[in-house]
């Protein structure tokens, strides 16, 4: 797969709640920086987590609106990796019935065709509703 694939696979498979098909996509030593789960390595840990993304919302979508692929030029970068960015638009319901809606925008570093690097920023604000539920 190549880095717009697995791109377009990402929020694909988040739309659809697939989370192990989505856990996948990322590197057995992955390192990710999450803004409300914060920083997680390894793909065990993250698989962990996102078992409980089911019961964390009734509803979740994140629709990308802008894609963005950096090949580096031949005999520039590390040959394998690839850095990605993607913008989108979330909106979600929480577990209790409170509605979420964030501009997002994620970084990727994507080595031999697994997300190795994951970093996202949106507004927090909109998301503390989950800490009612």
């Amino acid at each position: 797969m190549d880095a717009h694939q697995i791109l377009t696979r990402y929020y694909e498979y988040a739309n659809a709640g697939d989370w192990d098909r989505w856990c996948d996509l990322f590197a057995d030593d992955q390192v990710m920086d999450e803004q409300l789960a914060g920083h997680i390595e390894g793909l065990d840990t993250l698989r962990s987590m996102m078992k409980g993304m089911g019961t964390m919302y009734r509803v979740f979508r994140n629709e990308p609106l802008h894609l963005l692929v950096d090949r580096p030029a031949p005999g520039s970068g590390t040959p394998g990796t690839v850095k990605a960015a993607a913008v989108s638009h979330l909106t979600a319901v929480s577990a209790s019935g409170e509605e979420i809606t964030a501009e997002v925008m994620n970084f990727f570093k994507i080595v031999d065709g697994k997300i190795a690097y994951m970093a996202n920023f949106h507004d927090t604000v909109p998301f503390q509703v989950l800490a009612q539920d």
